[in-house]
Parts: C-alpha cells; structure tokens; sequence
C-alpha cells in the first residue's frame, strides 16, 4: 500500500517568499517594480521612481512590456522548431533588457520574474532565452560569465517542469515609522 503525497498548503509559497528573501535587495525592487509594470498593478512610475532618470527607465521598461501579451499568446505548446519562430526572439530581446539593467544578476532571479510574467508554461523556454539573452554583446563579459555561470546544470537539463502557477507576487512594502509603531 503506497502512501499518497500531498503537498503541505502554503509550503510553496514560503519557498518562494525565502527564494525571493534570497535576491539583493537591488534585484527584490526590480522585481516588484517590474511586476508593476508587467502585469499592470499599480502606477509604476509613481510608485517606484525617485528621480527623473528613474521615471525614464520605467517610461522604457513600459514601452517594452507591452510585448508581453503577445508574448503570452506565442508560446509553444509543444518542442516543435517552427513554434518558436514567433516567442523566442521576442523572449530574448525582452530578456536581454532586463539582463542589461544589472539588477537581475542570476538566473533564479530571472525564472522568479519572467515565471510571474508570462506564467508557469513559459518554463521549459526560460534556460535557453536566459542563456541567449545574458551571452549577448551588450553586456560586459564579466557580467555574461557571472549571469552563464548562474544557470545550474540541473535548470539547463531539465527533464520536466511544473506547471503549478505562482503563488506570491511580491509588491510594494511602504515602510514604516518605528518611533509610531504601536509598542
């Protein structure tokens, strides 16, 4: 008699907060901020920009987000060459923006964003727009080796991979007075 495994309710969901705990707090604010923007939550710019150039970056980050619905729309059902034609330069090119604003500095950092983004059947394509997206010219090569060397071989080689939604989306976190905090 085999015992059936469950998952324990909201397990997954710590793993991902303590994946998410784990990032640079450089890479946790562009996350959130590009959830923002990605999935249309908040006003980004009012929420995240603390200057002119900032504002500007996000206008930017804005104007190419508007990919992701097509995105979405393009990918592959299955392994077929052909089915990529449309998803994956497009993938890349999203990805190489993101790899170039030097606040993704790895690739689980990289599937935790781009998982949330264009949801959990973009999986098996995310080890191969990462790869080709942080091996492109326009970013240093010590960052390109850094960002290669990131991907382990088991997310490169793969077999399978889940198709469990996202459970936490990290967000905005005002902060707060600790002198007016209740005692």
């Amino acid at each position: 008699m085999t015992k059936e495994i469950r998952p324990v309710p909201g397990a997954m969901t710590l793993a991902e907060m303590k994946e998410f705990a784990s990032f640079s707090s450089a890479t946790q604010r562009y996350i959130r901020r590009s959830l923002d923007v990605g999935l249309e939550r908040s006003d980004a710019i009012e929420t995240w920009s603390r200057d002119a150039v900032e504002e500007a970056g996000i206008q930017v980050q804005m104007k190419l987000y508007r990919k992701l619905a097509e995105i979405r729309k393009a990918i592959p059902q299955d392994c077929a060459i052909d089915s990529i034609e449309t998803f994956l330069p497009q993938l890349i090119s999203l990805a190489a923006y993101d790899l170039g604003q030097g606040r993704i500095q790895s690739f689980p950092a990289f599937r935790f964003l781009y998982e949330r983004l264009l949801g959990p059947e973009s999986r098996p394509w995310l080890p191969g727009a990462f790869c080709a997206a942080s091996a492109l010219p326009h970013l240093h090569p010590k960052t390109r080796k850094g960002l290669l060397q990131s991907i382990s071989e088991a997310a490169a080689t793969a077999p399978g991979w889940s198709n469990r939604e996202p459970s936490f989306f990290p967000e905005w976190v005002d902060k707060v007075d600790v002198s007016k905090a209740a005692h």
